[in-house]
């Protein structure tokens, strides 16, 4: 017994009918790409799905052409992400070693600096350190006239008990080195006087000054001014006697020569 099929019945879609619908998803996968949400990996996406083979009714009914092409979309919109991810990565550790490679050279330049301040303060407090026991002639540019221990009849002692430098009247006299004044004023046969008791516990007198220039308690410094010198006490002229002692007091005297060149001055 023969069937026979319905006319416009059970057909097969026409081919027409499967091109229509793939233009359709052709072009929502086209609207997908220009609204950013697969970007530039759109038109291969709908070339690789250009490139599917005939489908059969069969998948034209199911939609599986659609399926395959999201998913190759999907696949490379995680590759581009991974690899977009991965320059991040990238450039976030270059900037971060760049970062620090400038605040290492930064670090190390301060260093520097310090080193240098520092070394330039120590040499500072070295050569201070050195002037203030440091020590001089009391009067520049002279020469002794009269020397320690020389006799005569007139010192009360029967002998020289300092040395003279030969000045002119109004002649600079400085302190030879630091100390602290302990005697400014008449002293009898020295006339005006300075006495200054020297940081190192020694002490140094001028005589025969014509001005004083320091007072009881001041401390000067080697090569400042203390006076200028005179003929003033017991002298035949403008000199300055200079005396070194052990002590304060008369009596205790030492050889102002040496004395003077153990510290350093020629004389």
């Amino acid at each position: 017994m023969a069937f026979t099929r319905a006319t416009g019945k059970h057909r097969a879609p026409s081919r027409s009918h499967i091109l229509t619908r793939k233009g359709a998803q052709a072009a929502g996968v086209a609207a997908l790409a220009g609204g950013g949400v697969i970007g530039s990996l759109a038109s291969p996406a709908l070339a690789a799905d250009a490139e599917l083979p005939y489908a059969a009714p069969d998948m034209a009914d199911t939609g599986l052409n659609q399926a395959v092409t999201t998913d190759l979309i999907a696949e490379r919109v995680g590759a581009q992400a991974r690899a977009q991810g991965r320059e991040a990565d990238e450039d976030a550790a270059l900037a971060e070693a760049q970062a620090k490679a400038e605040a290492e050279s930064i670090r190390k330049a301060e260093a520097r600096l310090k080193a240098a301040r520092e070394a330039k303060e120590r040499a500072d407090r070295e050569a201070e350190r050195k002037r203030l026991n440091s020590f001089q002639a009391p009067v520049a540019g002279s020469y002794v006239s009269t020397s320690y221990h020389a006799g005569g009849g007139m010192w009360s002692s029967g002998s020289h008990t300092g040395i003279d430098f030969h000045a002119a009247s109004g002649t600079q006299v400085v302190a030879v080195g630091a100390g602290t004044v302990v005697e400014a004023g008449w002293g009898g046969a020295y006339g005006n006087n300075v006495v200054i008791r020297m940081n190192d516990g020694t002490y140094t007198q001028y005589g025969h000054l014509s001005q004083l220039s320091v007072s009881v308690g001041q401390s000067v410094l080697p090569g400042q001014q203390i006076g200028l010198a005179g003929s003033t006490g017991n002298s035949s002229g403008p000199h300055l006697h200079f005396e070194a002692r052990s002590g304060e007091g008369y009596g205790s005297d030492i050889d102002p020569v040496s004395y003077l060149r153990s510290h350093g001055v020629n004389v």
